[in-house]
């Protein structure tokens, strides 16, 4: 049964405009990536962005970044109607967030021959962890790590070339990224397990009441009607799950 359409006050509020703008991170490859070929967006987000901007009966408009903290930079500046961001209380000041619709894992990435075996081994005196900035995993660890350093990148994707040729100790970044690093370049692995979970929501700008509340039940109707489980499996990504109905605990 097609969703009923959306009250004025909703679609103002989403769509100022007159169109939907969506932000849409590549560096974040669970989310969105490009056509190798065509060099077309796809992905989970870019499917969410589409179907919400088909029910609000408005076009869509995807605005691209490379970096989540670049998009989460932008949310009071009028850059973006929603995004598709990491959970954190750090953001919640400008942003709200929607029940998460997908849940991924953070992990560490190291060299072959680093004597670290586990994840709680990492924060130490001397162990330098390279993080792209204002990234979930960047935020968390900040609050996280007492002992280690954070080496900050400008995007996620640089995160394991930056550990190489600077020689640093430990790459954070989401376990699928990593997990393409590890097969791009030599002489790297990953600690086994996660540091983290890492809530993927719907963002709006703070100040859109009547739109977060219609993000919040499409987001949940969404994952109830299998939608983000077939996108998910459409753009070929592993690992990842479907958030369980209602918000984070």
């Amino acid at each position: 049964m097609r969703a009923p359409a959306p009250p004025p006050a909703t679609v103002a509020d989403l769509a100022p405009t007159g169109k939907l703008r969506a932000a849409i991170n590549f560096g974040n490859p669970v989310l969105a990536l490009k056509d190798a070929t065509t060099g077309e967006p796809h992905g989970v987000s870019v499917d969410l962005a589409r179907e919400l901007a088909k029910r609000l009966g408005v076009p869509v408009e995807l605005v691209f970044y490379d970096a989540a903290g670049k998009v989460a930079a932008d949310a009071t500046k009028g850059a973006w109607d929603i995004a598709f961001l990491a959970i954190d209380p750090d953001r919640a000041a400008d942003i709200t967030f929607s029940p998460p619709y997908v849940i991924i894992e953070g992990a560490y990435l190291v060299a072959q021959a680093s004597p670290l075996r586990d994840n709680g081994e990492v924060d130490r005196d001397g162990t330098h962890v390279v993080v792209g900035k204002g990234s979930a995993y960047d935020l968390y660890l900040s609050r996280e790590l007492k002992h280690a350093t954070l080496v900050r990148t400008s995007t996620s994707a640089a995160v394991t070339d930056t550990l190489l040729a600077q020689k640093q100790e430990v790459a954070a970044g989401v376990k699928q990224q990593l997990e393409a690093d590890a097969r791009r370049v030599t002489g790297v692995r990953l600690l086994p397990g996660r540091f983290m979970v890492i809530n993927q929501a719907v963002a709006m700008p703070r100040g859109h009441p009547a739109g977060a509340g219609y993000v919040r039940e499409y987001v949940e109707a969404m994952k109830a009607s299998g939608f983000v489980a077939q996108a998910l499996a459409r753009s070929g990504v592993e690992g990842a799950e479907v958030a369980p109905a209602g918000d984070a605990n």
